[in-house]
């Protein structure tokens, strides 16, 4: 590892990479040595002529090519630069697709200041690092380190990924019977059908899947 720690943030909201440019900056191992609002344009950075980045901050909703796609890109064509991904989500294909493409670390947005700065370090010396809401659904096994499978939403039909929602929004049986021009007991069979098959049995941990797989705002 280089003693300073050259960076390259992408996110497309203008306050967020500046904040994290002027957070990086005051410290003496590191420097934000550019700040741009797409995957392409990270990509590009990396690339530049004469270029040298050593970890690369990767916010995943952006416009242009899917920052996936760009985080691999720059794996594959510039050995030793590191990259880190940073989302507001957390959802099952997200992480999935993160480990996929090689990435040292996940980083949540709701993450304090100082563990980027702490997460940059760690993957800058060859570290992982994972916020704790991403590392608590991570296995290492002799395979290396991947996502434990839990069931999800795509064990359901249609109908019963219809009534999880309304669950997730707070409906009462009765008000989800309505809405669905449903008997209540149909729908009671309904939400015992998606208790069983999440294996999850109270109406708080199927809103937190919910919110989690992105079915629902938080």
């Amino acid at each position: 590892m280089n003693e300073l720690i050259r960076v390259v943030l992408a996110d497309d909201h203008t306050l967020v990479r500046q904040s994290l440019s002027r957070l990086l900056n005051e410290h003496a191992d590191m420097q934000a040595v550019a700040d741009v609002g797409s995957a392409d344009e990270a990509v590009e950075a990396c690339l530049r002529p004469g270029a040298a980045v050593d970890v690369v901050l990767l916010d995943i909703d952006m416009p242009g090519i899917a920052a996936f796609d760009a985080a691999r890109t720059i794996i594959a064509r510039c050995p030793g630069v590191k990259v880190v991904f940073l989302s507001a989500f957390t959802h099952e294909r997200y992480i999935q697709a993160a480990l996929a493409c090689g990435a040292m670390g996940y980083l949540c947005k709701t993450e304090p200041p100082e563990k980027v700065v702490k997460a940059i370090r760690a993957v800058a010396s060859g570290q992982s690092y994972f916020s704790p809401e991403v590392q608590s659904r991570l296995v290492v096994d002799t395979s290396g380190v991947h996502l434990e499978m839990k069931p999800t939403m795509q064990h359901l039909t249609p109908r019963e990924l219809e009534v999880l929602t309304y669950i997730a929004k707070g409906l009462s049986k009765k008000e989800i019977a309505n809405l669905m021009h449903l008997s209540v007991k149909t729908v009671e069979n309904h939400t015992a059908n998606v208790m069983s098959r999440l294996d999850i049995h109270d109406r708080v941990a199927l809103t937190r899947l919910a919110i989690r797989e992105g079915l629902i705002e938080p």
